[in-house]
């Protein structure tokens, strides 16, 4: 069961922000060229290779408590941090993720945008494909350095979500030859955030000496705990949204 949920966290995260990244890489491919922009998804895909294989065997050097301590408190922060947003979205308070929108700005941006050339590439293209793709995937790269450090085994578990994510998206995107606008990005939000805080709060009960009625079989209970007081949270905030203020 731990299995399944780390597998569905990793690659619905690694989704998410591959779907973010894909946006740049097409605006900038389609409009200037990809030799380039390739280049400089390649430059970044290495970089984070890098740093998962640097990062991820030095946790195994932190004892296990102490490290689930804090891998949990860092899961329940980024988690909230997606949740939070999801929920203020779902409710209306902000405006949902535009990514054709995004995807507009960005090919208007490489179409004013001026060529210089060096050492064959064309570093506008190089550079925001190399940026794009490094912001979104340090936080895929987070995601799966975090779940390995619980459990040897999860590195594997995590990398081959990621590298699944990637494959749907590139592939999706290849096909599409757009931005990916109608994936329900904040359904997908919503529902990382919920699985990183169950596992931000499985772990981090763990390293602080809980020990769970049921061990990985309490997962599904957390996660159906956040999920009801998540929904209501939203029908709350639409409600309050729709009742028209006093004056």
């Amino acid at each position: 069961m731990t299995v399944a949920f780390l597998f569905l966290a990793a690659f619905l995260a690694s989704a998410v922000e591959m779907v973010e990244a894909l946006t740049i890489v097409l605006a900038v491919g389609i409009t200037r060229g990809w030799r380039s922009t390739l280049i400089g998804v390649g430059a970044a895909a290495l970089t984070l290779a890098v740093i998962v294989a640097a990062l991820g065997p030095a946790l195994t050097l932190v004892p296990i408590d102490a490290l689930r301590l804090v891998v949990g408190g860092l899961l329940l922060a980024f988690g909230l941090q997606w949740l939070r947003k999801a929920i203020l979205r779902a409710a209306g308070y902000v405006p949902l993720h535009d990514e054709a929108g995004i995807y507009e700005r960005e090919r208007a941006d490489a179409e004013q945008a001026g060529h210089v050339h060096r050492a064959g590439l064309d570093w506008y293209s190089f550079t925001l494909s190399f940026k794009g793709v490094l912001l979104e995937g340090l936080e895929v790269a987070f995601i799966v350095i975090t779940f390995a450090a619980d459990r040897g085994g999860s590195v594997a578990i995590s990398a081959s979500a990621a590298a699944a994510a990637l494959l749907v998206v590139a592939v999706t995107g290849v096909l599409v030859r757009g931005p990916l606008s109608r994936v329900p990005e904040n359904l997908l939000k919503f529902c990382v955030g919920l699985l990183l805080i169950t596992f931000g709060t499985f772990w981090g009960a763990e390293g602080a000496g809980v020990s769970w009625p049921g061990e990985d079989a309490a997962l599904p209970v957390i996660l159906g705990v956040y999920g009801v007081v998540s929904f209501g949270l939203v029908q709350l905030l639409r409600r309050e949204r729709l009742v028209p203020a006093k004056t």
